[in-house]
């Protein structure tokens, strides 16, 4: 402890003005849907995204119109704005999840022909179609009575 130290703590507490300090935005990923149609319309939405404040980094994917900005975000969506004001064209959250994330990723809400290979829809945060995409209590019933992990169950049913 220095002797400046020690003088401050000496000295009253309205003498003293602090400093406030601002939290820094954790470092996030904006993934966006927009319609890439050629090398124009990359480089005008790698253009308008990367002089936003605390963008670290734009990844633009043509082929699955998919558009990933990573940096130190406040909010997802003034990028999202950014880009639909500075390029004119629709931008809407990234709607696809990869196969594996979804339970039964064949259900009527989940797959999509238009999805990227290996993604369907993210049913699971749908509140409208997530029931179809659930097993329902009878479905896991008659999946685990017929299961690896449950060798007699042949037995019983028999």
């Amino acid at each position: 402890m220095g002797i400046l130290d020690a003088l401050s703590e000496m000295c009253p507490a309205t003498l003293r003005t602090r400093r406030r300090i601002k939290k820094r935005p954790q470092l996030t990923t904006v993934e966006m849907k927009v319609r890439i149609d050629c090398e124009g319309c990359e480089r005008r939405i790698r253009k308008a995204v990367h002089h936003l404040k605390g963008v670290t980094g734009v990844e633009v994917v043509p082929k699955q119109n998919k558009v990933a900005v990573t940096g130190y975000i406040d909010d997802p969506s003034k990028v999202m704005r950014r880009v639909a004001r500075k390029t004119g064209k629709k931008v809407e959250p990234w709607p696809y999840v990869p196969y594996d994330v979804v339970p039964h990723p064949y259900a009527p809400g989940a797959y999509d022909k238009k999805a990227p290979p290996g993604y369907v829809r993210n049913v699971v945060a749908d509140p409208a179609a997530a029931p179809l995409a659930r097993a329902s209590s009878t479905e896991v019933k008659y999946t685990s009575a017929f299961s690896d992990d449950n060798p007699n169950a042949a037995c019983t049913i028999m």
